[in-house]
């Protein structure tokens, strides 16, 4: 019996070792965005984004695996087989991702001033992060959307053939549509990261995860708008962003939010960005929107609200970006 068990116990660990090596597998620089090519004048844009990415994959798998090795020895335990080991493995990766930060933290200290004062750390070092992430995807897009307007331009003008322009037009997407998807690898491991810092947070500071639920409640709900004038729909609330779009007068969009004199609008054919506040109308009356800036406070829970508000501009961002180059990059004439 005892050999019985040992043995189950050793193939758990190893289903558990096999787990944790393809959640700590790393790619190249290469392997993420592909070889440089000459005629992308954008790369420079590309490896910053790619650079700032590095950062949020270092203590994300930490987490994970802390977690593995909690729910591989429980379920081996409960259900007494590799199988159990395996369940366990995988549920308590999903937990671990959550709660592996609080823990490693907890094991090195049990003074809650120590905590807190690293967990402000780690916090203001993400946030100033992120910050870096969003201000480098925004030059990496509007990169592409100005060689996309270069291409019409030159098809325009005669030099480029047709064919030529959808050619290169082509490629342009390509690139952009791997832009998207590297930040979108990106955004995903901020949301594992930003659920391992609020669960710090709320055990340092409780009454922190229901702030957050609030200030998420506090978002205005859609609405419906009309223009009151022709109008440049942008990439993100910069009257110097791209132009992904125009709105004709007394064309009826929906608002689904807002910052800095921005509405972010959807139109009826699914295109999302950022109109001009003072050129819709709903009901009669002006649409009010709120300032970009996010909360100023350095304790923990001020920290994580800013976490929570700058993680989703750029959750928003990468989305509006999806969708503009869903048709951005299309030459028809």
């Amino acid at each position: 019996m005892r050999l019985f068990r040992a043995t189950r116990l050793r193939q758990g660990v190893s289903a558990l070792a096999i787990l944790a090596l393809v959640g700590g597998c790393v790619t190249t620089q290469e392997q993420r965005i592909g070889a440089a090519d000459p005629s992308d004048q954008c790369r420079p844009y590309v490896v910053a984004l790619d650079s700032t990415g590095n950062f949020f994959a270092e203590d994300i798998i930490k987490g994970a695996v802390i977690g593995a090795v909690g729910g591989a020895l429980l379920g081996g335990l409960i259900g007494g087989s590799a199988r159990g080991a395996a369940i366990g493995a995988a549920t308590g990766a999903i937990a671990g991702a959550a709660t592996g930060y609080w823990y490693a933290l907890s094991q090195q200290s049990r003074d809650q001033a120590v905590l807190a004062s690293r967990v402000q750390t780690d916090l203001a070092r993400e946030n100033a992060e992120i910050d870096k992430s969003q201000q480098a995807f925004n030059a990496l897009m509007d990169c592409r959307f100005a060689q996309a307007k270069a291409v019409r331009q030159d098809v325009a003008e005669g030099r480029l053939t047709l064919d030529q322009g959808r050619a290169r037009m082509a490629q342009i997407r390509s690139w952009a549509e791997r832009d998207i998807a590297l930040a979108k690898q990106i955004n995903s491991r901020l949301e594992t990261r930003g659920a391992e810092f609020e669960v710090a947070a709320e055990n340092l500071q409780p009454g922190t995860k229901s702030q957050i639920a609030a200030q998420k409640a506090a978002a205005p709900a859609p609405r419906q708008a009309v223009a009151t004038r022709a109008a440049p729909v942008r990439l993100r609330p910069d009257p110097a962003a791209p132009e992904i779009a125009q709105l004709s007068p007394r064309e009826t969009v929906t608002v689904t939010g807002g910052q800095d004199g921005f509405a972010l609008v959807e139109t009826p054919s699914g295109m999302r960005g950022y109109a001009p506040a003072d050129t819709l109308r709903i009901g009669g009356g002006r649409i009010v929107t709120a300032s970009q800036a996010v909360g100023s406070g350095n304790d923990v829970q001020s920290l994580a609200a800013t976490n929570v508000a700058k993680r989703d501009n750029f959750s928003q961002s990468v989305q509006v970006a999806e969708r503009a180059a869903a048709g951005g990059f299309e030459l028809t004439s």
